[in-house]
């Protein structure tokens, strides 16, 4: 009988906790805030047309432009506000070129720890939970550290006492005191896996008519800890593609090519790595080489359809347009570099790469004679398709 009590109890209880879910998942999806044109209307209703959610307009526009419209469940419950920002329409010059990225660290950065044998046979890590990996080495013993160089350096003429790291750990600066090991080699090791730099091939996204550029729509992250770098300086530099190794299930594919890192050949200065692209200053020499021939208006991410459209990138020979589909549009995304979902449908691309590979996030994604968006991921069960950046997120930035 408590049995069948109980029973009953949790089925009212449970669908009580599915509605409440319900409710969340369909506040979190509506967006926060919607940028438009001052002389363009938005059609809400695409963004949040859900059953019994009804839209009503509370607040008239400001003198700066904003407004805010009220998001009511069943004409009742407040879910949410909503704010209408105008601004003025914005235009850029989509590029889909591929870029070599070179990017220094501030500091150097705690890959992993490892245990390390004494000259007893012992075994051990010196630095034990003191130093964690995603840990950003900035000084030692007061002196900056830059380069691991530096501290290889400083092992090597270590002569007893402690080192004093300081030590960047959640944005929290901590100095920490380590002795290093005499290891089973004679040599004195502290037990950690370090890196100061990151490079690669990726896709420029757009330059701007005053000098700046994005690329890659994500940021850099290490590759081993999943961390967002914390960048310290970096370079774009020219680059070929010289290879593509092609996309399958489970396999993602790749563009491989040379970059040209010399002055010479030095596009610009990358300034920030963010959670949805790289971004910087472009050098004079290369600004004055750009041309008006993919200047490109903008779209807000409220005028993206599901449907076709088509993305520039370079895949071994020239910069091309080729056709996907947009699938899915996350309106109001939480991980703001997964916006939306594409698949290549282009026959020559998918022929050529497989899909979606590596080296081409940050490749413009067009539809309806606008910039909406670029590529940010592959699947890596499905190497047509992958996940897209609003171009409004990168433009924030």
């Amino acid at each position: 009988m408590k049995k069948k009590w109980l029973l009953r109890a949790g089925i009212p209880l449970f669908a009580l906790g599915l509605g409440f879910f319900g409710i969340y998942e369909i506040k979190a999806s509506i967006p926060d805030t919607i940028y438009t044109p001052s002389d363009e209307s938005v059609d809400l209703k695409r963004i949040a047309d859900y059953p019994m959610v009804d839209l009503v307009e509370s607040v008239s526009a400001s003198q700066n432009g904003t407004r805010t419209i009220d998001c009511y469940l069943a004409n009742t419950f407040l879910l949410k506000q909503i704010e209408i920002k105008t601004t003025d329409p914005l235009w850029v010059e989509a590029s889909g070129m591929p870029v070599g990225i070179y990017m220094e660290t501030k500091g150097v950065l705690v890959i992993d720890t490892q245990e390390l044998e004494d000259a007893s046979g012992n075994r051990s890590c010196p630095v034990g939970q003191l130093i964690q990996s995603g840990d950003y080495l900035q000084k030692i013993n007061g002196e900056e550290l830059d380069k691991k160089s530096q501290l290889i350096s400083c092992l090597e003429t270590y002569t007893g006492g402690d080192l004093v790291f300081t030590i960047l750990r959640d944005g929290e600066v901590l100095d920490i005191a380590v002795e290093p090991m005499l290891t089973a080699d004679g040599t004195y090791k502290l037990g950690l896996w370090i890196r100061d730099n990151s490079q690669g091939i990726g896709t420029l996204t757009y330059t701007t008519e005053d000098g700046t550029f994005a690329a890659l729509g994500h940021g850099i992250s290490d590759v081993d800890t999943g961390n967002l770098l914390d960048l310290k300086n970096g370079k774009l530099y020219k680059a070929q593609i010289m290879d593509v190794k092609k996309g399958s299930a489970g396999n993602p594919g790749e563009l491989s090519g040379i970059i040209y890192y010399d002055s010479t050949n030095e596009l610009g200065s990358i300034k920030n790595n963010e959670i949805c692209g790289i971004f910087g200053d472009l050098r004079d020499s290369y600004r004055q080489k750009q041309g008006a021939e993919r200047k490109i208006e903008v779209a807000f991410k409220q005028e993206m359809q599901e449907g076709d459209a088509s993305i520039l990138c370079n895949v071994g020979d020239t910069v091309r347009e080729y056709g996907v589909t947009i699938e899915k549009i996350y309106w109001n995304a939480r991980d703001t570099n997964k916006c939306f979902i594409l698949r290549v449908t282009d026959p020559a691309l998918l022929e050529k790469t497989g899909g979606i590979v590596q080296g081409m996030s940050g490749s413009p994604v067009l539809q309806n004679g606008k910039l909406v968006g670029a590529v940010t991921h592959v699947f890596v069960q499905d190497a047509t398709s992958g996940y897209g950046v609003f171009i409004e997120n990168m433009m924030k930035k």
